[in-house]
């Protein structure tokens, strides 16, 4: 796919003003140049242009605002003044898998004040000798040179990386991620205090009911008592009054 027609895909109906990270990798360059990226991007803060055929950075717009710039795998090997000429707030560069051979092709970096971080992984001036010492002393604002400092002390991922994204951004998508966290802790007692009272509900009603069916097997075992009491044995004849005996035999 083309640049240009990678460009519009990446819009996804947004306007170049709206859009704050633009990722253009593995796409196609013609002519190995920059296509479809416009000053109209204004509040660009990351651009991504991995292994896309560049030969050349002569046609990238002035964006005041990209701090991270992605050029890896591609065939640069000069031309960067330009960089610092329009893009004078860059923090992090990566120029690994480029055609770099001499340290002067690098001096134009000098110029780029906020520059921290440069990547040169597999570019042809890393062979040389006193390569480190030799960019630190060119480019002495640089932090970390292929993702270690000064001191060979390796950067932390926020350090050597960086993503175009504000620390109080970072710090307040963590204390929303807190936040829901501790909602959903919150959520889970109330479910569980609720399975609680419902079990304590459901065993006093099987309590109460068990005690009513056991008052009635009593109240039943109390009236069977009863009527044993109340009725003659098996095998008693009932015993006639003399009264009645002599009622009989004035009758005769």
């Amino acid at each position: 796919m083309d640049m240009k027609k990678r460009v519009s895909l990446e819009l996804r109906h947004r306007s170049p003003s709206e859009v704050q990270e633009l990722v253009l990798d593995n796409c196609r360059s013609s002519e190995g140049k920059i296509e479809g990226i416009t000053e109209e991007f204004s509040n660009l803060e990351l651009l991504s242009l991995i292994n896309v055929g560049l030969t050349s950075v002569a046609d990238i717009p002035k964006l005041a605002k990209l701090k991270k710039l992605e050029l890896s795998d591609n065939r640069i090997s000069g031309g960067l003044e330009v960089l610092a000429e329009r893009l004078v707030n860059l923090t992090h560069l990566n120029l690994s898998g480029n055609k770099f051979k001499d340290i002067s092709t690098l001096e134009p970096l000098k110029k780029l004040p906020q520059l921290k971080s440069l990547d040169l992984f597999n570019c042809e001036v890393t062979n040389l000798a006193d390569y480190r010492e030799s960019i630190f002393k060119l480019l002495p604002q640089l932090t970390y040179l292929d993702g270690y400092d000064i001191d060979d002390c390796e950067a932390s991922d926020s350090e050597g990386e960086g993503d175009g994204v504000d620390d109080e951004d970072e710090e307040g998508e963590e204390g929303e991620s807190e936040d829901f966290e501790e909602e959903e802790e919150e959520d889970e007692e109330d479910v569980v205090a609720e399975e609680d009272d419902e079990d304590d509900d459901s065993g006093d009603e099987d309590g109460e009911v068990n005690g009513d069916v056991d008052s009635e097997e009593e109240d039943d075992d109390e009236d069977e008592e009863d009527d044993e009491d109340s009725s003659p044995a098996k095998g008693e004849k009932r015993k006639r009054d003399p009264e009645d005996e002599d009622d009989d035999d004035d009758d005769e």
